[in-house]
């Protein structure tokens, strides 16, 4: 899984508030909502709980397992639009909006990446 892309995730989702609560449930850094655990303990027979999700390591493996399974050989717009809004969230036109937020924050990053890399 792209660590750029989680990392983007979480400044658009959160700006990296570890303890973020959504008004619609939503936990964590990712904002992770109860049916995407409920749906990775599916898929990877584990037995998280929502509670869990302002621990960033184990968010992160719900987020990377979601996207792996869902979003196989995906672009990381498509990856973004899958975690915006479901497993064919990549194929909703409503997904697009967030797509770009998260591919604003990707450049952000990599520009910040390059000029530490510079020096």
């Amino acid at each position: 899984m792209n660590a750029l892309l989680l990392s983007a995730l979480i400044q658009v989702e959160s700006g990296g508030n570890d303890l973020a609560r959504g008004r619609h449930g939503e936990l964590g850094a990712f904002q992770i909502r109860p049916v995407m655990v409920r749906d990775v303990n599916r898929i990877m027979g584990t037995s998280y709980a929502h509670a869990q999700m302002t621990n960033r390591v184990i968010a992160r493996f719900i987020v990377s397992s979601y996207l792996a399974h869902y979003g196989r050989n995906l672009s990381d717009e498509s990856l973004a639009r899958i975690y915006n809004g479901g497993p064919n969230g990549h194929l909703k036109s409503s997904t697009r909006p967030y797509a770009r937020r998260v591919r604003k924050e990707l450049d952000k990053q990599l520009v910040t990446i390059n000029k530490t890399n510079r020096r």
